[in-house]
């Protein structure tokens, strides 16, 4: 029998949530570094450096990786024969681990839990609760699996059920392109199959604690029907030619984990769950002994790269540019951004919505015209900061206010990540606008660029609210320009062509 510590908890939660904030695990590192060597692409390989660069920079000064510090998943497993020392429910140790890890002093997190999710939706202020999960089972230890998971990835999680007689492999590969850059590849698929509909959903959620090892299980040879699947899978969704940040490449997924369970014979649930470049997570175990203890990838797991814009890069002043100016940018040409412009992302577009519908003015100082905006909700700094790690947010759900916004408010362009959808390339074009993308997971790397910020509105939004930044030569690529030719729907496709021309053997299932 052990006795686990109500403290021992609560502090291994802490710390392992402070732990994988700011350190990829190392088979990421791993895998990422090898689709750097093999990536042809130059977008993807300009976009993989940054990712890596950025997760060293954030290891070697313990920050965050992604400004998504993420909602909280925790899968505990409590022995059987454990005893606990404790006044509180486990649930209630859980979530004070984590409150503890976003507010803690060194290291805020960003909060992004909001509570009364279909009315006010508030911000708890310290990322609680957790979404946690517990199995009992043999033994005398508790072991846990937790990690923090994006909103960029998580809202591109998918579920169907299909017949039994249905092609797993074509829902996966009608599905992936259809889910867009918005989980920030390159990163991982977990799919749960069999169960039930929650079962499947929970399944694909687990199997992303798994480490990265497709790469041995194609050395050996897979044996089982799942080792086939996952296989065959990993080539043919890196042959949809997606790439990183979805601008066309020869990498999309670093590994495909599968679980199943026994099913229904009348059905075929399957899920799907990407986890995006900011993977966060870690597994430890607590016997009594005392709380758990985290050791960092050495610095020498890192790659030894160094990023850099092109020599023929474009200097953009955006305190002087025109709307003749950006009319030469050219889909998937590298920005060096430097001078002002706003921040502001859902909650601060669905109140300039408010009041320009009521004919209310925008609040004082509040003036887009002729200014870019950048989606995004950064981290709170520490001391020797203007900003915390500031990367960008998924564009997609700007998209119904891009036509209000061009149309009213004077604004150039936007700043964000991943594509846009029809609505809003429609607007860009109509309005001879532009969009541009930073890269997603190079969070920390993006703020360096950021040399002043002010509050400008909004300032109860938190890390909504609307503010100025000044930077200097912050990298972005055009994504959409102002006649509406997105590099999202152009690399992809002219990758696709490429890699065909690639012979790769695939494992039949």
């Amino acid at each position: 029998m052990s006795i686990i510590q109500q403290q021992d908890l609560i502090d291994s939660i802490t710390d392992a949530l402070q732990f994988i904030a700011n350190y990829h695990p190392r088979d990421f590192i791993q895998a990422m570094s090898a689709a750097y060597q093999r990536e042809q692409s130059p977008a993807a390989k300009d976009a993989i450096a940054q990712i890596l660069v950025n997760s060293r920079l954030c290891a070697e000064n313990n920050r965050p990786i992604c400004q998504d510090t993420g909602i909280v998943n925790v899968f505990v497993k409590v022995g059987m024969q454990v005893q606990w020392q404790a006044d509180m429910s486990l649930e209630d140790m859980i979530n004070e681990g984590v409150r503890r890890a976003y507010l803690h002093p060194d290291n805020v997190l960003r909060a992004s839990i909001v509570a009364d999710p279909v009315g006010s939706r508030t911000n708890t202020g310290d990322n609680t609760p957790a979404v946690i999960h517990t199995e009992l089972v043999l033994g005398n230890k508790v072991e846990i699996d937790i990690a923090a998971k994006g909103g960029g990835s998580e809202n591109k999680a998918k579920f169907t059920i299909l017949n039994p007689s249905d092609s797993l492999v074509d829902w996966v590969m009608d599905t992936v392109p259809k889910m867009g850059a918005g989980w920030c590849p390159p990163g991982m698929l977990g799919i749960g199959i069999g169960g039930t509909a929650e079962k499947a959903m929970l399944m694909a959620k687990q199997s992303l604690m798994e480490a990265i090892d497709i790469q041995e299980l194609i050395d050996r040879g897979p044996e089982t029907a799942t080792e086939k699947l996952r296989v065959e899978l990993y080539h043919k969704v890196n042959q949809l030619g997606i790439g990183a940040q979805g601008l066309g490449g020869l990498t999309t997924v670093l590994d495909v984990k599968i679980k199943d369970y026994p099913t229904h014979a009348a059905s075929l649930p399957v899920a799907m769950i990407p986890n995006c470049a900011a993977t966060r997570h870690v597994h430890f175990v607590l016997d009594g002994s005392g709380p758990a203890e985290f050791t960092p990838p050495a610095l020498d797991d890192w790659p030894d790269i160094t990023w850099q814009a092109a020599s023929n890069t474009r200097h953009v002043n955006l305190d002087t540019l025109t709307a003749a100016d950006i009319q030469a940018w050219q889909p998937g040409e590298t920005l060096l951004l430097s001078g002002h412009f706003l921040t502001g992302r859902d909650a601060a577009h669905k109140k300039i919505a408010d009041l320009l519908s009521k004919g209310a003015p925008l609040p004082e100082g509040l003036d887009f015209h002729n200014r870019f905006i950048y989606y995004v909700g950064p981290v709170d700094p520490v001391p020797g900061e203007v900003v915390g790690p500031a990367g960008p947010t998924t564009a997609t759900r700007m998209d119904k206010f891009t036509e209000l916004m061009l149309a009213e408010t004077g604004l150039l362009g936007m700043i964000g990540k991943a594509e846009r959808g029809q609505q809003a390339i429609e607007a860009i074009r109509k309005h001879q606008s532009v969009y541009l993308i930073a890269v997603g997971g190079a969070a920390y790397l993006v703020s360096k660029a950021i040399k002043q910020s002010r509050m400008v509105a909004f300032e109860e939004l938190g890390m909504e609210a609307i503010r100025e930044f000044y930077v200097e030569n912050m990298p972005v690529t055009v994504a959409v320009d102002s006649r509406g030719q997105s590099v999202h729907e152009t690399g992809p496709k002219l990758w696709q062509q490429k890699i065909a021309e690639i012979p790769v053997k695939v494992e039949p299932v």
